[in-house]
């Protein structure tokens, strides 16, 4: 996959900027082992997002949420379950931990969520609502829940 390095400055703006589902399509979330990576577009449809979701197939408390801009740059990522994480001057974060996008690492940091913006990290559609806030998603992609959503 091609790296592409932002300035801070340009992450920042890409994640704060108001961004809606690009069509009306209903997406089917994923069940245990799934993945799918839903498109997103600014309001003046000059700059193209990724919201991928993933679920993992044995830990079944782990869930991912993942904004990219220009494709293939993570701007957050929400890790629900599964280890603790190690950022790049050795402090270790418990899960659930939020990465963003940070000058020079990419999304090597990671954070404990900020409770103002994430109220209830036991409830996955809940937290994938909160995740969706955080990233500016305002006009939000259509999901169907499935029975383990």
């Amino acid at each position: 996959m091609e790296v592409v390095e932002l300035s801070q400055a340009e992450a920042d703006t890409l994640l704060n900027m108001d961004k809606r589902g690009l069509d009306a399509k209903q997406w089917e979330l994923p069940d245990h082992g799934g993945a799918i990576s839903v498109p997103l577009v600014s309001y003046d449809k000059r700059e193209k997002f990724l919201l991928d979701i993933r679920r993992a197939r044995i830990d079944l408390s782990k869930v991912v949420y993942q904004t990219r801009g220009r494709q293939v740059v993570v701007l957050a990522r929400l890790d629900l379950g599964g280890k603790i994480h190690r950022n790049p001057d050795g402090e270790k974060i418990g899960t659930p931990h939020l990465h963003l996008y940070r000058e020079g690492y990419g999304d090597k940091w990671a954070f404990v969520p900020p409770e103002n913006h994430f109220s209830n990290l036991h409830d996955s559609w809940h937290t994938l609502q909160d995740f969706l806030k955080y990233c500016k998603v305002v006009e939000p992609p259509k999901f169907n829940r499935s029975l383990f959503t």
